[in-house]
């Protein structure tokens, strides 16, 4: 059956250029060229000083020293076009909005619109995963390196999972009795209809990114953040590292930077992403989904920070879905994904754990504080063993993790080494949080969750996959 003409509807603020006017994004790419020469030659100065690549061979040691001396020549040399190219940056950033979008292809085709009650209950699909896609001298502190790559490997991996071919339907198996329950895989889950990245913060490799999933999924939003400087005052260089893409429809975008940073996130542009997509139609009304992406800060010492910014995230989730609404619109759901940047067994982070946030969205991985589901699993791998063969194959990665020396061996640790729990199943500091409307006609549950190694030797971080199943009454 045809779908109807307003299907699928037209975005409503969103275009594609940051800049309301063409002469300003090109001011705006001059600038960035200008300022390439000088960021690349440091950025692999800073490489060059990670411990992973000071080598104890002398022949190698040689070498980086040649290395060095001409990335210091090559910096002495780009200074002269960046420090023009900076102050004509800096004064863009005033007019820039706070994220690229990315419009589908002319080629695209989402999903039928879902039209209850005659199509009972529709899954939905959510992915997140932290990518440390930093730049490359950077991302060598972490134990992986050549980001351009990678970026083009976790392209084609995340693809596997967004073919509609792959489920060629967006309804559901009838729903099985008990709660529900988490697994281990060695593949992206299948039917992912939204993906949230973290720390994409390399351009080059959000482009490749950019360019291997649109085709595929539709809408993508990137280059997310808030530039320049800041009150604070703060001078941000590197963005959010979010990225959002979406195979149905996105009506509305809106980016909040949160105000306070510390130590190396002060550099970069945390905040919040969201989005709201529409994915049905009910009775002439639309159904809504919202969708909120985040990276909370680092540091692991700085739990009154992150606490702030937790409270932040409530508010802006409240007044984003407030504006955002138009009168009868149906929510399917609410979801909070991202790496929050703590746990939910280590004592260091009580104040976290404890958060109002726990009493607003329902994370299906937590029974309550300090206490996990028995299937749930840790998120951040051990960086010193990201190299070891069996952490860069998925499938030989899932088997170990199945087992508790596997654990210990591969995840990573407490922070500043505390007692682990017995037994062991890591730290999770990724999650895929939901919520519904009160009193509201249709009703999320949760129908799995997975924790897939599909992108192993490639990222620091497990991803996790959410599939909500969002029902109306009978």
């Amino acid at each position: 059956m045809q779908s109807p003409p307003d299907w699928p509807p037209t975005p409503g603020d969103l275009r594609p250029s940051p800049f309301p006017h063409p002469a300003l994004h090109a001011l705006h790419r001059l600038a960035r060229a200008l300022l390439f020469p000088a960021y690349w030659a440091l950025d692999q100065l800073l490489g060059c000083g990670a411990p992973l690549a000071r080598a104890n061979h002398r022949r190698a040691l040689r070498a980086a020293a040649g290395a060095v001396g001409a990335l210091l020549l090559l910096l002495l040399a780009g200074l002269p076009l960046a420090l023009p190219g900076l102050l004509l940056w800096l004064p863009l950033q005033a007019w820039r909005r706070p994220f690229c979008y990315r419009p589908p292809p002319e080629c695209w085709a989402p999903p039928a619109p879902w039209r209850p009650p005659a199509e009972p209950a529709r899954c939905f699909g959510f992915l997140s995963a932290n990518l440390c896609l930093l730049p490359d001298g950077l991302a060598r502190f972490n134990n992986l390196r050549h980001s351009q790559r990678r970026a083009e490997a976790m392209g084609a991996v995340l693809l596997a999972g967004l073919r509609p071919s792959r489920y060629g339907t967006t309804g559901c198996s009838p729903p099985g009795p008990g709660t529900p329950g988490g697994t281990l895989i060695a593949a992206v889950p299948a039917g992912l209809d939204f993906v949230c990245l973290q720390e994409v913060f390399d351009l080059r490799a959000a482009h490749r990114l950019v360019r291997r999933l649109a085709p595929c999924l539709g809408p993508v939003l990137y280059d997310v953040g808030s530039f320049g400087l800041r009150p604070g005052p703060h001078l941000k260089l590197l963005g959010s590292g979010l990225l959002l893409a979406s195979r149905y429809p996105l009506l509305r975008a809106a980016f909040r930077s949160f105000p306070h940073a510390r130590r190396e996130d002060a550099l970069a542009s945390k905040g919040l992403l969201s989005a709201q997509a529409q994915v049905g139609i009910l009775d002439g009304r639309r159904v809504v989904g919202f969708l909120h992406c985040t990276h909370l800060h680092a540091p692991s010492g700085d739990a009154p920070l992150r606490c702030k910014q937790l409270t932040l995230l409530l508010d802006w989730i409240q007044q984003f879905e407030a504006q955002s609404r138009q009168g009868g619109d149906a929510v399917a759901f609410s979801v909070l994904l991202g790496d929050l940047n703590f746990d939910n067994c280590s004592l260091d982070h009580a104040k976290e754990q404890e958060h109002e946030l726990f009493s607003h969205f329902r994370d299906p991985c937590r029974l309550g504080t300090r206490r996990e589901q028995p299937w749930a699993l840790g998120t951040m791998l051990n960086t010193s063993t990201l190299r070891h063969s069996v952490a860069c194959s998925s499938e030989m990665l899932r088997r170990a993790l199945e087992q508790e020396e596997g654990r210990h061996r591969y995840l990573a640790g407490p922070p500043g080494e505390g007692p682990r729990t017995k037994p062991w199943r890591g730290r999770r500091v990724d999650y895929v949080m939901y919520r519904g409307v009160a009193g509201g006609p249709l009703s999320p549950e949760v129908e799995h969750v997975t924790f897939s190694t599909a992108l192993a030797g490639l990222t620091d971080h497990l991803a996790v996959g959410l599939r909500l199943r969002v029902s109306a009454p009978s």
